[in-house]
């Protein structure tokens, strides 16, 4: 007679599956990788008034008033910022948004991005 508590497969014996079931626990699931991210840089030049390009970070790239000068006068005494890391399409956005808002001022602003 068997104990109330034994299993009713003996020890070692696996239950069965069939091969469907067998190939699934073994395939892995491949990992999704982040996209790259890109720095939006903003750099210096010695013509575009400190005013604009606080307005710039203000509405471009939502920065506080405080942030944006703080970015500012990192681009004018270092000659460059990174002002943000986005994905591709959103650094090339604003890329584009930055030197278009330049170019309707005539102010000779640059703004490029780099893969990080």
């Amino acid at each position: 007679m068997r104990p109330p508590f034994a299993h009713p497969f003996q020890l070692g014996d696996p239950p069965s599956r069939n091969d469907e079931d067998a190939d699934l626990a073994v395939k892995t699931r491949p990992r999704t990788q982040r996209p790259p991210l890109y720095k939006v840089l903003l750099l210096n030049d010695d013509f575009t008034p400190m005013e604009f390009v606080v307005q710039v970070l203000e509405r471009i790239f939502g920065m506080t008033h405080a942030q944006a000068i703080e970015i500012m006068l990192t681009v004018h005494r270092k000659g460059v910022a990174v002002v943000g890391v986005f994905s591709h399409e959103i650094a090339e956005t604003k890329v584009a948004q930055v030197m278009e808002l330049a170019r309707r001022q005539q102010h000779p602003l640059q703004c490029t991005m780099e893969k990080e």
